[in-house]
């Protein structure tokens, strides 16, 4: 089968399309899919580079953690799909490639209104950001959530699973052409943080712009997808029994702890990340987002976050293309 395969970690330029052995046939609860599309991530551009490899036995050279395509065999054990079904899921590797054989749990079935280029768009970023507001923030109807990078796959999905549920928005990014957009999707309030914190202001520069259109109140939940470079100006714009929850680490791993901060609002710091997850964490993620977000696709309410589409001949021009921090929502490779 095809595969976008890393020859070296390293650059973009180490990528190349190759003929790699197919997945192993399926068996009892796993489906063989033939994939029609798969989206980048983050995550992708760093097992490229060599920095965050693969779980155990998932391909340490074949990317890809999210998919949509047609269901090709089944094993003796599968009761929820019937080959030539439209599916998409998750996987912690491989996804971009031809074919995928995966356990029909972390599955899902595409709704009419979606092609396989869209429907690519959809499970890594609404799971993970379904499970890290709502699952773990604890995020409910009538609080106020603040999204930091919120133009990226998993901050639009955030944001339009928090405006299904008429939820209070902020949202970060380091560029007003990004927030302006995310307005027209219902943000709420942007703050522009491309002069930010790095370049001298205090950590209460984000809290003292929420409190302003806050009623005086800091959010009961934060969506942090930067890390460190933010994390003092996160407990300073938390609300009393505040929630942060940390997904990425693009702004750095280490920050300095203020424990009186946290003491004194009674927080909660969460971390979270589901590609490492054990097999029933992440099948109980999917049930929830098949439970809590899929109706809201199919009804079109939630739409797939789509910004580029790239043949998988170009997966180097992709990867470059999200490197650069151009991309406002999803990158999809389409086979």
């Amino acid at each position: 089968m095809k595969a976008v395969y890393v020859r070296e970690f390293g650059g973009a330029q180490n990528l190349e399309i190759r003929q790699v052995e197919n997945p192993p046939a399926p068996k009892a609860t796993e489906v063989l899919v033939n994939v029609k599309a798969a989206a980048l991530n983050r995550a992708d551009i760093l097992q490229r580079q060599g920095v965050y490899p693969a779980p155990k036995g998932f391909p340490e050279r074949i990317l890809g953690l999210e998919f949509a395509g047609e269901v090709a065999r089944i094993g003796d054990g599968v009761t929820e799909y019937k080959i030539g079904d439209r599916v998409f899921g998750i996987t912690a590797g491989g996804a971009q490639a031809e074919f995928l054989t995966t356990d029909e749990s972390f599955l899902a079935k595409i709704p009419g209104n979606l092609n396989f280029v869209e429907a690519a768009c959809v499970p890594e970023a609404f799971i993970t950001a379904h499970d890290a507001i709502f699952t773990q923030g604890n995020l409910q109807t009538g609080e106020t959530l603040l999204i930091h990078a919120v133009g990226s796959g998993v901050g639009l999905a955030a944001l339009q699973l928090a405006k299904a549920k008429a939820i209070k928005t902020f949202g970060t990014s380091r560029t007003t052409d990004k927030l302006t957009k995310c307005g027209e999707l219902g943000l709420d309030c942007g703050i522009v943080a491309s002069t930010d914190l790095s370049e001298g202001k205090t950590p209460r520069y984000f809290a003292e712009i929420i409190e302003y259109h806050n009623g005086g109140k800091g959010v009961d939940v934060i969506l942090d997808l930067v890390g460190a470079k933010y994390f003092a100006a996160n407990l300073e714009s938390l609300n009393l029994k505040g929630r942060l929850v940390l997904v990425g680490l693009t702004g750095g791993a280490k920050a300095e702890f203020n424990l009186g901060a946290a003491l004194s609002k009674r927080l909660k710091i969460i971390g979270t990340v589901l590609r490492s997850r054990s097999t029933e964490e992440k099948a109980e993620a999917t049930r929830e987002f098949v439970a809590e977000v899929l109706p809201f696709v199919a009804a079109g309410v939630i739409k797939p976050n789509l910004d580029e589409v790239f043949p998988v001949e170009a997966a180097r021009e992709a990867h470059e293309y999200l490197e650069s921090n151009r991309s406002f929502g999803k990158v999809v490779l389409e086979f």
